[in-house]
Order: C-alpha cells, then structure tokens, then sequence
C-alpha cells in the first residue's frame, strides 16, 4: 500500500520544472549590465587603436618651393610653409631646406636638421669648415651630400623632390640615400 500512498502523493504537486532563483536572476541580471557598460567603455579604446589602421593613406602633398632656374650646384637655403592640420587647429609650419644640383644635373634637398641633437645646420656658416654644413651647437659637420663627417651619427635626411612646369616640389623627409 505504501507506493500507492506515493503515488497519490506525486499526483498532487504541480508539475516540476526548472526554475531560476533570485539569486540566480541577480546575478545574471547585474552581471549583463555589468558586461554592456565594460563594452560601452572598452569598444571606442579600441576603435581609437584601430582607426589608424583602417584610414586610407593617400598620397603625401608636395609644396612648391623654388624655381628650377635658380637652383645652382652651390646648396642654397629655401624657406617654405605647410600647412598642417593638428587636431582641430590648422597652422602653417615654417620649414627650410637646403636644395642644389649634383653635378649630372639631378637636384635633392637636404633637411637642416642635425642628426646629432636637433640643432639647425647652415652652409659655409665655419671658417674651419669651408663648403661644409655646419652645426653651430656641437661642432657637427657633413660634406656637400650630407654625409656626416664629425660627431653626428648619421647623415642629414633629405626631402623627396619632384620637377613639375619649371619649379620644384619637396614631400616628405626621408632618410638620405645618397650617401653610405
């Protein structure tokens, strides 16, 4: 008689089924909107990381600096401005560049920049140094190509030059090949 006492007994609970706890239900609850607010914070860091990524590079702008006919094989100093956007301020940069022709004819431009410590160099500016670039800081020198002679540790970078309709163009500032 006993198992027909269990079951009239399991007849009259409700069916069982699975069912969350308040426990249960907090947890999944706070630990939902615990993950939506992580993502809300950590998705624009990594849009900022990647963004770089994914913009289309386009080609580097070109600036007309000087005529060819005025370009000599003795390097002359040529100033110029770019404009350049940072951030949200648009300025134009002051830049100078030392430009001449080689002796088959090909002109490049030299930065002013010192590869030792930054400082600007100058043309004939040393009278120990005749037909050199000098760099009045520490005594830095490089040869008519840039080559660095004393001190600094590699020679003067040089801009990228185009000939375009009689005058010259200078891009971005590259490290010199003209030398070894």
């Amino acid at each position: 008689m006993s198992s027909e006492h269990d079951q009239h007994e399991d007849s009259k609970r409700p069916p069982s089924r699975m069912e969350m706890s308040r426990r249960q239900f907090l947890t999944y609850t706070l630990g939902g909107a615990t993950a939506y607010m992580a993502a809300g914070a950590v998705l624009p860091m990594i849009r900022f990381a990647v963004d770089p990524i994914l913009q289309h590079k386009g080609e580097g702008t070109s600036v007309k600096v000087a005529e060819i006919s005025k370009i000599t094989t003795e390097p002359q100093e040529f100033t110029f401005e770019l404009q350049q956007q940072d951030g949200w301020y648009l300025s134009n940069a002051s830049l100078v560049a030392w430009i001449r022709k080689d002796e088959q004819g090909k002109i490049y431009a030299l930065s002013p920049i010192c590869k030792h410590l930054g400082c600007t160099v100058g043309w004939n500016s040393d009278k120990n140094y005749p037909d050199e670039y000098h760099c009045p800081c520490h005594g830095a020198h490089y040869d008519k190509e840039g080559k660095n002679l004393a001190v600094a540790p590699k020679p003067l970078d040089e801009y990228v030059v185009k000939e375009e309709q009689g005058w010259v163009y200078l891009g971005e500032i590259v490290p010199n090949t003209r030398v070894n």
